[in-house]
């Protein structure tokens, strides 16, 4: 009972929600998070769980503001609109992957919390503006950039042969390219004839590739129309 007590005096909303973090991001599937399996993991009853967080969908708000607002961005002053797009677009990519549950929060839920606006929306609307993107354009490539990397995090999760870094990596892309050209050619020609390119497809270097096209368009857009 004393452990127990220990225990509980250790708990804060703070922990449950970084316990909860960790589950679902290990899952990459929220339904696996339930409020039973999160009391096991903290080592708490049920009830005490609920005496901080009334419900799961409480829990799942507080995962949001938690990585929405903690949100980093690359420090320093962007020398322009293409190096603040840059910025922005792999600070959504490195936030979804330090927590894949991001990718399904965002795609299930909208949220009004004051700590998840201020980090991942007024912050990076600040961080587009102050480089000279006007504040209708940047708010159209906030639109953009969050959901291109949902998009392409999506994608690439379950292919990790395309952000695998190193050796390992390097052997994960060999085994799939030899796994698209080993079908049959007569019903698969372009696979076959195309199997390192397709190999590539979830790598980082494709994001990098639909990034840099984007930010191209807007600079040239912007070029075009200053005040637009």
């Amino acid at each position: 009972m004393a452990r127990q007590h220990k225990r509980d005096s250790q708990l804060t909303p703070e922990r449950i929600i970084e316990a909860a973090l960790r589950i679902a991001d290990a899952e990459a599937d929220l339904d696996r998070l339930t409020v039973r399996r999160l009391a096991a993991d903290l080592g708490i009853g049920t009830m005490t769980l609920y005496s901080y967080f009334r419900s799961k969908d409480e829990i799942l708000d507080g995962m949001a503001d938690h990585v929405l607002g903690r949100m980093k961005l690359p420090g320093g002053t962007d020398a322009g609109p293409a190096a603040a797009l840059r910025a922005v677009g792999y600070a959504f990519l490195e936030m979804m992957r330090e927590h894949p549950s991001a990718v399904r929060l965002l795609a299930t839920r909208v949220t009004d919390s004051r700590t998840a606006l201020r980090g991942a929306m007024e912050a990076v609307l600040r961080r587009l503006v102050d480089s000279g993107i006007p504040g209708p354009v940047a708010v159209r490539c906030y639109g953009f950039l969050i959901t291109y990397a949902i998009g392409f995090v999506t994608y690439q999760t379950p292919r990790q042969w395309g952000h695998e870094a190193g050796q390992s990596g390097t052997e994960q892309r060999r085994q799939r390219s030899h796994f698209y050209a080993g079908l049959p050619i007569e019903d698969f020609p372009l696979l076959v004839s195309l199997a390192d390119e397709v190999a590539e497809l979830a790598s980082d270097a494709r994001f990098a590739d639909g990034l840099e096209s984007y930010i191209d368009s807007v600079v040239r857009t912007l070029e075009t129309h200053p005040a637009r």
